[in-house]
């Protein structure tokens, strides 16, 4: 982990950071003084998030916490649906699309059919309308939701990534940050996460520095571990890494996230020959997109080309009419959390115990005003 430097686009944009701050300060202030209402419901909520612009996996965060809490609780996930193109709360179900409810919630739903997914852009209303479920939800996860304060969760888990502190950081426009690095004092739980799996004790302990954790803060360090790749659509024949590895195919990488620094370096695992096509995070693809993706397999003229893409992407793409030629070469990556230095079992049993002590009494409360 090397300190951020400032680039000369930072450095000219920093005036414009100001009026920023002073805007984001007058809204956290009037949270703390009431004068804009944050709302507490009688249920567990954990709130997962961060305060900068860009991926620091959340979602195998959130799957992680699913993974954790889903064989004891009756679980909801709530985000807004970024990107989708309805406005109201949702319930999503397996034909729920993107479009519906998101390209993120669609994979949760997708992978977790058991659980509820829901989303709404007023998370308030939101858990209003999770609560009148008839079998009552024990616990709430909200997705990227450390800034909408008109939620007070009972537990907020800020990420951040390892490859850029956010004390390393400027706001925006200067920088990534949505909001000042001080913000990071309302977090309980604070997760550095795409940590290298080497880091040392004493590079640890500077970051616990660097950071001014507080006493009733916990610091955690989580890698990204992948997966075996997956064909985006069902096949006869799914192949794996180690196939392409032996046919020394191309990799053509898809991607339409924040950062695809990480799965490049996956796709590096299987071949020396990398085709990057970049979109922006949470692109909504077309069949121009993927007819240029087809065009790139022909000119490759190898007949074991991969297109390899995020999970995230894989959701969107489900979604459009792909012939068979692109259809058998397509691949994804699932990733999942990994807590480094054995400390996932203390992390487990922080949130275990807000929840079990935490836990809606439903008879208690039915019939009442729960929130």
């Amino acid at each position: 982990m090397s300190k951020q430097k400032i680039s000369p686009l930072a450095l000219a944009l920093y005036p414009l950071s100001l009026p920023y701050r002073l805007v984001v300060g007058m809204r956290n202030l009037f949270f703390e003084w009431g004068i804009l209402p944050s709302q507490e419901f009688k249920l567990p909520v954990i709130s997962v998030g961060n305060i900068t612009v860009g991926g620091t996996g959340k979602t195998p965060h959130i799957e992680y916490l699913i993974d954790l809490l889903k064989g004891e609780f009756r679980l909801a996930t709530l985000s807004r649906g970024y990107k989708r193109r309805t406005r109201h709360f949702i319930i999503g179900d397996l034909q729920s699309t993107a479009t519906d409810i998101g390209d993120e919630p669609r994979q949760l739903k997708q992978k977790y059919p058991d659980i509820t997914v829901a989303v709404d852009r007023r998370r308030v209303n939101g858990i209003r309308q999770l609560l009148k479920m008839a079998n009552p939800i024990d616990v709430i996860l909200l997705d990227d939701a450390f800034q909408h304060r008109y939620v007070k969760p009972g537990k907020s888990i800020l990420l951040m990534d390892y490859n850029r502190l956010i004390t390393d950081d400027l706001l925006l426009p200067a920088g990534r940050l949505r909001e000042p690095a001080s913000a990071m004092k309302r977090a309980d739980i604070i997760l550095v996460s795409k940590s290298p799996e080497r880091i040392k004790p004493i590079e640890m302990r500077n970051i616990v520095k660097q950071l001014g954790i507080e006493i009733y803060q916990h610091l955690f360090f989580t890698t990204i571990e992948y997966g075996e790749i997956r064909p985006v659509f069902e096949t006869k024949e799914a192949l794996n890494r180690e196939y392409f590895k032996s046919k020394k195919s191309p990799v053509i990488l898809l991607t339409g996230i924040a950062n695809p620094r990480p799965v490049r370096k996956f796709a590096r695992s299987i071949s020396t020959s990398i085709h990057e096509m970049k979109f922006p995070d949470h692109h909504a693809y077309t069949a121009a997109d993927l007819e240029k993706v087809k065009e790139k397999i022909l000119e490759l003229r190898h007949p074991d080309t991969i297109v390899l893409t995020t999970e995230k992407d894989a959701m969107r793409i489900q979604e459009l009419q792909v012939d068979e030629l692109l259809r058998k070469n397509l691949y994804f990556v699932p990733i999942r959390v990994k807590f480094l230095h054995d400390d996932q079992e203390e992390f487990d049993k922080i949130i275990l115990n807000y929840v079990r002590s935490n836990k809606r009494n439903n008879l208690l409360h039915k019939g009442s005003n729960i929130a």
